[in-house]
């Protein structure tokens, strides 16, 4: 049976030149001339939940940008179990590691986790922009850099450590990315399920709830997935490194 296309549902459109844009990485180190000719080169689409950015195996054809919602990227088994490989918010680029090389595919499926704007950037014109900007390369180096750095943290806490540590780590992360201060704690602008949470950490949802609900009793997390508060961040960044 044939993949259904990644792309068939979604509404396209040219993404509009606003200050929305000014927290990506790339676009804002741009002088007004180069940016106002990248724009034009860059289309939006939107997603729901439903519906797949693209799927594993899929050609590596563009660059992809987050500018508004949620985005996980997942890879299955051949036995069908899912692995997050990592969570996506507003201004994080993905897959561009896999569009660097000719003939690539994704290595993974992206697929929003709620409604979503994507933004798009053909391959020939990426690679055009850092010609004429050697310090928008520097900068998507130092980026890449970054994702390598993550990616190396992310399997040392694989090989080395226990379920409740990769979740304390993941929570801790989650309130770096997308936290906001609040009287009783920090609270996560992003919705995740315990679900997600076991598929990020590479454990059971079951293992996932009587560790949160663990959690919660210590006074580290309150609230649900709707609203998710931590409530002790210094408390879960011991527990991730220990």
């Amino acid at each position: 049976m044939s993949k259904p296309s990644s792309r068939s549902q979604s509404k396209q459109s040219r993404a509009p030149v606003d200050n929305r844009l000014d927290h990506i990485p790339l676009l804002n180190i741009l002088s007004g001339k180069e940016r106002e000719r990248i724009f034009r080169e860059l289309t939006e689409s939107r997603y729901g939940k439903d519906e797949f950015i693209f799927r594993e195996g899929d050609p590596a054809e563009y660059f992809h940008i987050v500018k508004e919602g949620t985005v996980k990227c997942i890879t299955s088994s051949l036995g069908g179990k899912e692995c997050a490989l990592k969570m996506l918010l507003p201004g994080d680029l993905f897959c561009c590691d896999a569009a660097v090389f000719d003939d690539a595919c994704h290595p993974g499926t992206a697929q929003p986790m709620g409604d979503v704007s994507i933004i798009r950037l053909k391959k020939k014109t990426y690679f055009d922009l850092l010609r004429r900007n050697p310090e928008a390369a520097i900068e998507v180096i130092k980026y890449l850099g970054n994702r390598l750095r993550e990616a190396q943290e992310r399997a040392k806490m694989f090989a080395l450590g226990g379920a409740e540590q990769r979740l304390a780590a993941l929570l801790v992360d989650l309130a770096a990315r997308s936290g906001v201060q609040e009287p009783h704690g920090v609270r996560l602008l992003v919705r995740i399920t315990r679900e997600d949470m076991a598929n990020m950490v590479g454990t059971s949802t079951e293992t996932v709830i009587r560790i949160m609900s663990r959690f919660k009793r210590n006074q580290l997390v309150a609230g649900t997935a709707n609203r998710l508060v931590v409530r002790n961040l210094s408390g879960l960044k011991s527990m991730a490194s220990s």
